[in-house]
């Protein structure tokens, strides 16, 4: 993914356009292009494809702001764009969304270290819709006098169809524990009714942070990722639907002024034989190594 990101203030406001162009773009941006996609029912603006954020901002006060347009979303651990992020690879958690909501917020200042972000948005990473479900979203944040401990408890939720609601609650936790060394942990349960029927997956992440020099860093994330009802409908191992799956990666950073390289490891086990191997046939577990390269200026 190539990103291009433009940001103006202007007394108090301000406006936002960030875009992105690649399979890892158009990945976030599902909903939006082709119409004739034999898999996702897309709306048909294929230029929608590339933006990944556009929104404007208005600051009432140094205590509250208004935002409207399409942002990056406030749940999970990790960010769309690779540079933010020490995995290269994504979790489960993050990779089943959302990533973007479009709609109206306010970031409302607590005083001290706390603040609220209350929103009404589309459902779940649709920048258009055409019936009138609209999504609540909302984000709960704190932290310690020394800004070494944060915490944010996320949340979206509502209709997104006839008789069909979903809610999801997430919880992010930051630790500074040395000036070399951190933590972070995210876990998050989705709940979803579709006519009548409710059933939900959830997961629970850690991020063990070490940098032993301004120029080398290494990450070890650890996941759970139950999905045994198969409220996503994507596990399977062709007789029985939904898994558990534990998953490992390790992301040494090698850094060189804004290039960070970065070779991986990862380990995915499941309950069922839902991985796809080359011959065809399906296995428990999967190893897979891959080496990616980030870029920012």
């Amino acid at each position: 993914m190539a990103s291009i990101k433009a940001d103006h203030s202007f007394g108090k406001a301000s406006a936002t356009i960030d875009l992105g162009f690649g399979r890892r773009a158009e990945e976030f941006s599902y909903n939006d292009g082709d119409p004739e996609d034999p898999i996702i029912t897309k709306n048909g603006f294929f230029t929608l494809a590339s933006v990944k954020q556009a929104y404007l901002s208005y600051a009432v006060s140094d205590k509250f702001k208004f935002t409207a347009g399409k942002w990056a979303t406030h749940i999970g651990y990790e960010l769309l764009d690779a540079y933010l992020n020490r995995n290269y690879s994504m979790d489960y958690m993050f990779s089943f969304g959302p990533f973007s909501h479009t709609g109206l917020k306010a970031d409302i200042s607590l005083g001290g270290k706390s603040a609220l972000m209350l929103g009404v948005a589309n459902p779940s990473d649709m920048v258009t819709v055409t019936t009138p479900p609209k999504f609540l979203i909302a984000q709960f944040s704190t932290a310690s006098s020394d800004s070494k401990f944060k915490a944010y408890l996320n949340y979206q939720g509502g209709r997104f169809a006839i008789a069909s609601t979903l809610n999801q609650v997430d919880l992010v936790l930051l630790a500074t524990i040395t000036d070399k060394f951190n933590i972070g942990y995210n876990g998050t349960v989705q709940s979803r009714k579709i006519v009548g029927n409710a059933d939900s997956w959830w997961g629970s992440a850690l991020y063990f942070n070490v940098d032993p020099t301004s120029t080398f860093g290494l990450t070890l994330r650890g996941e759970y990722f139950s999905d045994k009802k198969d409220v996503l409908g994507v596990f399977t191992d062709g007789t029985i639907n939904g898994t558990n799956i534990f998953d490992v990666t390790l992301s040494p950073n090698f850094k060189v002024g804004n290039l960070t390289i970065i070779p991986e490891l990862r380990l995915d086990a499941a309950k069922n034989a839902i991985f796809e191997k080359n011959d065809g046939t399906s296995t428990k577990s999967t190893f897979t190594g891959l080496l990616a390269a980030t870029y920012h200026f």
